[in-house]
């Protein structure tokens, strides 16, 4: 599973996944939000971050489409200059996730389960190398997205956090050590990851973190990550 892996304290490289939000991001000097975004997209990946996950929720599929072809072309940019080539991620849209030739999608925890896009996808003939995340918000949710065929699910909120006010209470840090423990497919912390908190994330286990604002508000995107990755160590 390109990517990822079960646990950073086995010496793996953490992984990083941006999380996008184009209406979060600060005033720049374009009016079209989509266009920032695309270029927030570019700086991150020339920063080296690992994935990126389109989460544009309120965009048609054309739209979704777009930016995801946009991000892929800074992948291969990135690929062409000898650095890892960052996996773009559709969030829930399957569809455009296959059109557009993207790494994955990642599915909600109401939404599609990962067993009926395994066969979408088997039907399609788009097997290779793409992955199928999950969002978890209990250790139960966790087990039952492993059982599905998931690759990897993002578990949370960690911590508190805004743009996740809605999954109730932070899960907190022996809730994440309870759901690395449960399942063999990599768990990806996410809710309120801070540079402050990123090591108790991987000490209980976790892959990786995925974040908005950790990401898309960083001054200096490289030293961020350059940070978040010494954090594991």
């Amino acid at each position: 599973m390109s990517g990822t892996s079960k646990s950073s304290r086995a010496g793996a490289r953490p992984f990083l996944c941006y999380v996008t939000d184009r209406r979060a991001l600060s005033p720049d000097d374009s009016s079209d939000t989509r266009a920032s975004l695309s270029r927030k997209i570019e700086t991150l990946v020339a920063a080296g971050i690992d994935w990126v996950q389109i989460r544009e929720k309120d965009l048609f599929a054309r739209e979704i489409g777009g930016l995801a072809r946009e991000a892929l072309r800074s992948s291969r940019a990135a690929a062409e200059r000898g650095r890892l080539a960052p996996r773009i991620v559709i969030n829930d849209r399957l569809d455009v996730a296959i059109a557009s030739g993207a790494g994955g999608v990642h599915l909600g925890e109401k939404g599609l389960p990962a067993r009926a896009a395994r066969s979408l996808l088997e039907k399609s003939g788009c097997v290779a190398d793409f992955l199928v995340g999950v969002s978890c918000h209990s250790r139960e949710s966790v087990t039952r997205a492993e059982q599905d065929g998931a690759d990897y699910v993002f578990f949370g909120p960690v911590f508190a956090t805004p743009s996740k006010a809605a999954f109730g209470s932070p899960q907190g840090i022996e809730q994440l050590t309870q759901a690395c423990r449960s399942v063999s497919i990599p768990v990806i912390a996410i809710g309120g990851i801070t540079l402050q908190n990123v090591d108790a994330c991987f000490a209980a286990g976790a892959s990786g973190v995925a974040a908005i604002r950790l990401f898309q508000e960083a001054a200096d995107p490289a030293a961020l990550i350059r940070a978040l990755r010494a954090s594991a160590r």
